[in-house]
Formats: C-alpha cells, structure tokens, sequence
C-alpha cells in the first residue's frame, strides 16, 4: 500500500496500520490507507495502481504458515472439500495459490470480485455450499479475522479462528466457536 502511496506523493504511513485496513477488500483498503479527502477519481486510479502493483508483487513476502501445507494435504487425502473465501480479488488469490502448489487440493477459488457484495456478506459461503452439495451443518469456516467470524455467523456455518494468522485480536469482539494455535488441531474438531 506504500508504495501506492507514494506512487501518488504520499509519505508512507505505518505498516500496522494498514494492517488494520485490511479484510474488507482492496476498495476499502485503499480508500483507508489514501485518506478520508482523497477524491473519488484519484480513489479509483489509486485502486487501479495497488490492484496492478499488487499482482507484480504478491508473492514476494507471501509464505504459508508452519503446518498448513501438511494440514491441506491431510484434509485432501481425507476426502473433505476444501474451498477458498477471500476479500482479495480472485485472479490475484488464484495465482498465489497456484504459485504455492496447492490449486489442485481446492474444489473452488472465490475472491472480493466473485460476488456484488464482499464478505462478511454470506454469498459466497452459500454458493460454495450449493456447488459443493454441502448443507450449513456439514462446513466449518476456517478464519483469521472479525470479518471471517461475521460471515460465517450471517452464513449461519460453524466457524473456527486461527491464532496464528492476521487478526486475531478481533476474535475478542467477533467470537468463533473455537479457536486453534496450531493448524494440527483443527483435525480434532472436523
């Protein structure tokens, strides 16, 4: 998001504080991180910048966590359906994944662009649900944040938060039904 800003001759402002502005999509990010008296018109060209810039860059910090490789293939092996939610725009999710080597493990990839309404709206759990032939009792959300747990509560799923991953302080206000430190302790509540 710095460097977008500074694309525009913006100084660059704390990376914990963009941190903060992540989770509800690329739109909202930017806007947040550009300003509240930013105008619209540079809002979008702005959008358009970090979108472009993000897709050169996106795996060049991306790493998945210690575990969750070995708890994807177990999963897989497993037989469960495994799918992918997220606020980042589809193409851009869909690369990392493929650039990680995991594509093949996910029934469906869906990002912030797959649907009008972003999460924590719950379209895109009930169409990964109708695709997948699953009822609500049978999926469970997997989440690191507020705005996983408000899905899955408007989605009307089970939802588990990961302690390990980017905001888990907002389980205190967003609470899932149970959390896990480690992605090995998920099989113990599937």
């Amino acid at each position: 998001m710095n460097a977008t800003r500074s694309h525009f001759g913006l100084q660059p402002i704390d990376p914990r504080l963009i941190y903060s502005y992540v989770g509800n999509g690329a739109p909202v990010l930017v806007s947040r991180a550009m300003g509240a008296d930013t105008p619209q018109a540079t809002l979008d060209e702005a959008l358009t910048f970090f979108i472009s810039f993000y897709r050169t860059h996106a795996l060049e910090h991306t790493r998945l966590y210690p575990g969750v490789r070995e708890l994807i293939d177990d999963l897989s092996r497993a037989g469960h359906v495994l799918t992918i939610l997220t606020n980042k725009p589809v193409r851009i999710s869909t690369e990392i994944v493929r650039a990680l080597g995991f594509e093949k493990h996910f029934f469906r990839i869906y990002g912030g662009n797959s649907f009008p309404e972003k999460k924590p709206d719950p379209a895109g759990v009930f169409t990964l649900m109708r695709e997948a032939g699953s009822s609500a009792a049978d999926c469970l959300l997997v989440g690191d944040s507020g705005v996983d747990v408000r899905t899955a509560r408007n989605a009307g799923v089970r939802v588990c938060g990961v302690l390990w991953g980017f905001q888990p302080e907002a389980f205190q206000t967003d609470r899932p039904d149970f959390t896990i430190a480690h992605p090995d302790e998920l099989i113990q509540h599937i």
